[in-house]
């Protein structure tokens, strides 16, 4: 070969290389922590958000999501998320009542049953609420995204959830303000896992569990109910997705911008998905012969008057940390019925 034809060989070779290295360089990748498993409605979710801040940045930004609690569980999330072990990541509020209590006013038992509403409520407060960030902000961290178990109903078998008077004296599986409630009108609250409520229930050690429909349907547990009673009350939802903050402060402020907005397109990804999983799980109820029920609102507005003194335990709690409790509630009311009154007159945003 002649020496002009190798000398040239080797620029092109060399030029290959640097373009290379500067697609590398351009290149952000991230790692993502999830405890949950890869399948179900709130992981698609999760992998529509990780897309969409992908196609956002013009695949500036690649996200490697780590499921399963391969990098840290879910009670160690908000450690693990600040001290860099994950560059963003799930926590769930429940494990952390203390560090995440501004988020925790998306658990509370408070009137707020549609999926979509509560999502979309939720991330308008985490994200406008400078008192928030800022706490958010002393533990570095900083809010991208949130997720919801929806709408809390229980599932029976034997009897039937008909009034609140019909709770005292059941076996029960409840978590939250919304087991401290049906505590509170004689039920007997039995320690056990959601996934364990199948067994619970089909031997007699429980005689309700408290859960939402989809997970129902997931669980199979239609097989061993004979009731479930729509309760029309609350949600669980203060469970989202965190940054490090020393890696977003590191961040070109478009793509920031851009994972917020893929942050408020998860929720309505959620909101689609779980929606539909609802509907089709109560369906595949009626269809293994399970009576639904819905509550009566004068029913559940009891559960709601009951429910008030775990709300009010929220706000002393938010005020001992400097979040004045009092005014973030009044806050999630309006943002609750401005999306809700948004759902009335332009539906949801997949069916617009």
């Amino acid at each position: 070969m002649k020496p002009h034809k190798i000398k040239r060989i080797a620029l092109s070779a060399a030029a290959i290389c640097l373009a290379a290295a500067t697609a590398v360089s351009a290149e952000t990748k991230l790692i993502l922590g999830e405890a949950g498993p890869n399948r179900g409605a709130r992981a698609a979710a999760l992998q529509h958000f990780v897309d969409e801040v992908t196609a956002r940045t013009d695949g500036e930004v690649v996200i490697d999501v780590q499921w399963g609690g391969a990098l840290f569980k879910a009670n160690a999330a908000v450690g693990s998320i600040a001290d860099g072990v994950a560059d963003l990541g799930t926590i769930i509020s429940v494990y952390f009542p203390q560090e995440m209590v501004g988020y925790g006013i998306a658990d509370l038992p408070v009137v707020n049953a549609d999926a979509w509403v509560g999502m979309r409520a939720t991330d308008d407060l985490m994200r406008s609420s400078d008192t928030i960030q800022a706490n958010l902000a002393n533990q570095n961290l900083v809010y991208l995204g949130t997720f919801t178990t929806s709408a809390v109903n229980i599932g029976c078998k034997d009897v039937a959830i008909r009034t609140v008077d019909d709770i005292n004296g059941l076996k029960i599986r409840g978590v939250g303000a919304y087991g401290d409630t049906f505590r509170d009108f004689g039920a007997n609250m039995v320690p056990m896992s959601i996934y364990d409520a199948y067994q619970g229930l089909d031997t007699g050690l429980l005689d309700c569990s408290q859960g939402y429909s989809y997970a129902v349907g997931a669980l199979k547990q239609e097989e061993v109910m004979t009731s479930y009673t729509l309760l029309n009350w609350g949600q669980v939802g203060a469970l989202g997705v965190f940054m490090n903050k020393d890696v977003y402060d590191g961040l070109d402020p478009a793509i920031q911008a851009a994972m917020a907005d893929a942050g408020v397109a998860m929720a309505d990804k959620l909101g689609e998905l779980i929606t539909a999983d609802n509907a089709a799980a109560v369906e595949k109820m009626l269809m293994a012969g399970v009576e639904v029920i819905e509550l009566s609102t004068a029913e559940r507005d009891k559960l709601v008057v009951q429910g008030a003194q775990y709300v009010d335990a929220w706000v002393e709690r938010a005020s001992g940390v400097g979040i004045d409790g009092s005014a973030l509630l009044a806050e999630y009311e309006t943002l609750l019925a401005k999306y809700a009154e948004e759902r009335d007159t332009q539906g949801y945003p997949w069916t617009r």
